[in-house]
């Protein structure tokens, strides 16, 4: 068998998926924790990394022969792409393709955390389905539509998140020195607003930027302050950009009407997280995700099936990579 690539995902993973790759590329399957990993770095010519995980260490690149880098997402996380610029390694992303997935993600759990309906589970498998319905119609509780959603990062994701809502009937307001695409975003009427101003008027808040110095703890303690209290936050973009102390002492207060989390500062979560200490009604407010708002069977065989397409294109076909990030 030629050793062609290194993959750092379980052969299963792209079963499951039925998007294996071309039967004509050699695939290692390893987890990055395995002994020889270090060497087979010195054999192949390209590696195929999930997304989601910790960065890979500088030494992996060590005398390596690797001259192909793809991810099976878009996030970089993992790579030090100065790294691989200095050793001429190139690499290339997935974009886009767990758009649909994030955007319906966004809509299912502002509609959850608006409407309760965790919540009253909880209280109905406890025996107070009497209380909790009056209370519940006391509230009169919100559905999607007449809203005020932000969108902070409107990127090729927040776009799709936007144009969700939308289409719920929600009036959109974006946070984005650099959007994607302004025409596309003027098509569902978004309003381009400061930060400050999105933090103030917004009745659902979602997060959809990258991980860099200018995004950690965009949202910290003055910023959450900021929000309306019953106001709604998603954040399903990378762990890190949200104060999690921040975020616990706001709910532990009653500011905040409903919290989603997908994403974490380190992963798996560290249980002494401060979010996982809230008692009562503040941590029926906040709902838990594992790092899978992108993830469906849909958005999986896609990503998969461009990944290994693409590597198929540098090391069969001798084509420059698309959506080369490096």
């Amino acid at each position: 068998m030629t050793r062609d690539v290194l993959c750092l995902r379980p052969e299963a993973d792209f079963e499951r998926a039925d998007s294996l790759p071309p039967g004509s590329l050699g695939v290692i399957y390893r987890s990055p924790a395995d002994i020889d990993v270090p060497q087979l770095m010195k054999e192949v010519r390209a590696l195929v990394i999930p997304a989601v995980g910790p960065k890979l260490p500088p030494h992996l690149f060590d005398g390596t022969s690797v001259q192909f880098v793809q991810v099976t997402g878009a996030g970089l996380d993992r790579l030090d792409l100065s790294l691989l610029k200095k050793l001429g390694v190139t690499a290339a992303n997935v974009p886009g393709g767990s758009n649909n997935a994030l955007a319906e993600y966004a809509v299912t759990m502002a509609s959850a955390l608006l409407r309760r309906f965790v919540w009253a589970d909880a209280e109905i498998r406890a025996g107070n389905y009497r209380e909790f319905r009056a209370r519940m119609l006391i509230d009169n509780l919100a559905g999607l539509e007449d809203l005020t959603v932000g969108i902070i990062g409107l990127g090729v994701v927040g776009t799709a998140v936007a144009e969700a809502f939308y289409k719920r009937g929600c009036h959109i307001l974006y946070y984005d020195t650099t959007p994607r695409d302004p025409q596309t975003a003027e098509a569902f009427n978004a309003e381009s607003v400061l930060l400050e101003e999105l933090l103030a008027r917004a009745d659902i808040i979602t997060l959809h930027v990258p991980l860099l110095p200018s995004t950690e703890k965009l949202l910290g303690k003055r910023e959450l302050s900021m929000m309306k209290t019953d106001a709604i936050l998603i954040q399903s973009s990378r762990g890190g950009v949200v104060d999690e102390a921040a975020l616990a002492n706001c709910l532990n207060s009653g500011h905040l009407g409903g919290v989603a989390v997908d994403v974490y500062s380190t992963e798996p979560p560290d249980p002494a997280d401060p979010l996982f200490a809230l008692q009562g009604e503040a941590a029926r407010r906040i709902l838990f995700t594992p790092h899978i708002a992108g993830v469906t069977r849909q958005s999986a065989a896609f990503l998969f099936r461009c990944a290994w397409r693409n590597v198929a294109r540098v090391l069969i076909e001798h084509q420059p990579p698309l959506h080369r990030v490096c």
